[in-house]
């Protein structure tokens, strides 16, 4: 259990999380990524939850575009009640209420 805890502090170290978040400031506007994107382009193809929970707190780094991060197949973030309202503001499509059309808005580098 030792091995565990200290594998997730590991995980969790503030280079790790201004890595994820430099990448997030860069998704331009009318744009988005998902977490999965995001994790492959640090390197860490397997850990795309890392992301969200480091974005579930990126307000304690400063003030990062997290509203343009949805899942795969462009759902919105559990709990992030405006993150549709600033999509919209930045011109963002959606398929339907919850959805972003991946197709026309994801972020090709």
């Amino acid at each position: 259990m030792i091995f565990i805890y200290e594998m997730k502090s590991m995980i969790m170290d503030n280079d790790l999380i201004y890595e994820i978040l430099s990448v997030v400031e860069e998704i331009p506007e009318g744009k988005v990524a998902s977490y999965g994107q995001i994790a492959a382009l640090i390197g860490r193809e397997r850990n795309a939850r890392l992301v969200g929970r480091v974005l579930s707190r990126a307000e304690y780094y400063g003030d990062y575009p997290c509203h343009r991060v949805v899942n795969h197949a462009g759902r919105l973030a559990p709990g992030f009640t405006h993150q549709r309202m600033l999509l919209l503001a930045e011109g963002v499509e959606f398929k339907d209420n919850e959805h972003v059309d991946m197709k026309k808005c994801r972020w090709e580098i």
